[in-house]
């Protein structure tokens, strides 16, 4: 792609990360601006080959969840005396029954999940959480008015029939067998209402959310989020030095988001800064706590797809979080940097990975890539993740499918597109003396660049 702009102008924005330039946006839809959203739904109705095999897999997606659900915590419950009917239920992963004592205390197996443990509340929320996400983006992408529909019966059954509602808490997350019925760190489960509420802001952009519903359900929200920083379990959680610590960060985050809580918003970003930062990774890009883990590759993957997701939020409030740095000069960017080459060769890690371990499920380097311009990191993402058909990696290719186009689309720009499909601008000086559009538009013509990865 080449673009017609002046080399001091050129210049001036190769030495600034477009995500620090752009103005603090107040049309975020959580992951994504509402500009993009609608830049999405122009590449589907032009039938944009960048984005026309992701649109069929959402479709393929799409049609199976107007079929799926409700869930429901009170449809399948654990055999535990005094566990609520509506409380969500799990138990830890790594704990199994001990041979040496049948009948007494689990004890602790890192990385190896015990198959009898109840899974059912922790399938239905993940369930849930993932087809409200895909009937949001049927809805605002596709223009299905029907996924609105199936939306609403999934919402009153999860969040608010007092009769199959889930109360607003997880004091029974994860919990051990003989030793407890549920701890802090059990609210990692609920991660899956990130992407529910993803589903929702895509409704109520595309104005197919009903006003009253929207009402009950931030009421849900406000409880959830009050409970997660003020309850004990929630500030143990909170404590967190690892990827716990980082994910009800991000919950924190989200929620906030959805609730317009600027103070909730603030906390967030503080505690990105001032703890998950400093506490979490070395000058050398890697995280301790997480290589100390028996799936280590895996478990330091998943911690930064979080602290990217933080960033990204972020970001789209007009917050940048990516060049925080630590005492140590330790930062989100250097340990993307460190862990991405072994992401792309996971034979290269010598930590102990007990499990295969799935690059596909990594998505931090897309998400660094469009903030700060990295085609590397957009065409690793597209190549590792072109399979992955869960619904936050089908945003992600839809948005880097539509948005790629945006530039080539203002005035005065062209683009030329690779043989393999990667779109790539080319800088070129101007003698003109007429002002170029992204000169009389600069802020318009940064947020192009940040939409876009930069591809610079």
């Amino acid at each position: 792609m080449t673009i017609p702009i002046r080399r001091g102008v050129f210049l001036c924005l190769c030495l600034l990360f477009p995500a620090a330039c752009v103005p603090a946006d107040t049309d975020s839809l959580q992951l994504i601006r509402r500009g993009e959203a609608e830049a999405i739904r122009k590449a589907v109705q032009r039938h944009d080959p960048a984005v026309r095999p992701f649109v069929e897999v959402l479709r393929r997606r799409m049609e199976a969840d107007l079929k799926a659900g409700p869930w429901s915590v009170t449809f399948h419950r654990p055999p535990r005396p005094g566990i609520a009917l509506n409380d969500f239920y799990s138990e830890g992963p790594y704990w199994w029954p001990d041979p040496k004592n049948p009948g007494g205390p689990f004890i602790r197996r890192d990385g190896e999940r015990y198959p009898g443990r109840f899974v059912s509340n922790d399938d239905d929320l993940r369930s849930m959480g993932m087809t409200l996400m895909i009937l949001g983006m049927g809805a605002n992408f596709l223009g299905e008015s029907r996924c609105a529909d199936r939306a609403a019966l999934i919402v009153d059954a999860w969040f608010l029939n007092p009769k199959t509602r889930m109360n607003p808490h997880l004091e029974h997350g994860q919990a051990i067998p003989g030793i407890n019925d549920g701890r802090g760190a059990g609210i990692i489960d609920t991660v899956p209402l990130i992407w529910a509420l993803q589903g929702i802001h895509l409704l109520k952009d595309a104005r197919l959310w009903n006003p009253e519903r929207e009402a009950n359900v931030r009421s849900w929200f406000a409880a959830y989020l009050r409970w997660l920083t003020t309850s004990p379990k929630g500030l143990e959680e909170k404590g967190a030095k690892n990827n716990h610590g980082t994910w009800w960060t991000a919950q924190v985050a989200a929620f906030s988001l959805y609730l317009d809580d600027p103070a909730a918003q603030h906390m967030a970003w503080d505690r990105v800064r001032d703890f998950l930062v400093p506490s979490q990774i070395r000058a050398d890009g890697s995280c301790p706590l997480e290589e100390a883990r028996t799936r280590s590759l895996s478990y330091s993957a998943m911690n930064l797809n979080g602290l990217a997701l933080l960033c990204r939020m972020a970001e789209l409030k007009g917050v940048d979080l990516w060049k925080t740095e630590n005492k140590e000069k330790g930062s989100i960017l250097r340990a993307i940097a460190y862990l991405t080459p072994f992401v792309q060769s996971p034979e290269t890690w010598k930590k102990q990975q007990i499990t295969k371990f799935q690059p596909e499920a990594a998505y931090f380097h897309a998400l660094d890539g469009l903030a700060l311009g990295s085609r590397e990191y957009l065409e690793l993402y597209q190549r590792l993740a072109r399979t992955n058909d869960e619904p936050v990696y089908l945003l992600l290719h839809l948005l880097l499918g539509a948005v790629r186009r945006q530039i080539a689309n203002a005035p005065g720009f062209a683009y030329w597109e690779s043989a393999n499909g990667g779109m790539h601008m080319t800088p070129v000086t101007s003698d003109v003396a007429t002002p170029t559009w992204a000169e009389r538009n600069p802020w318009r013509f940064l947020a192009s660049l940040s939409l876009c990865g930069g591809f610079l």
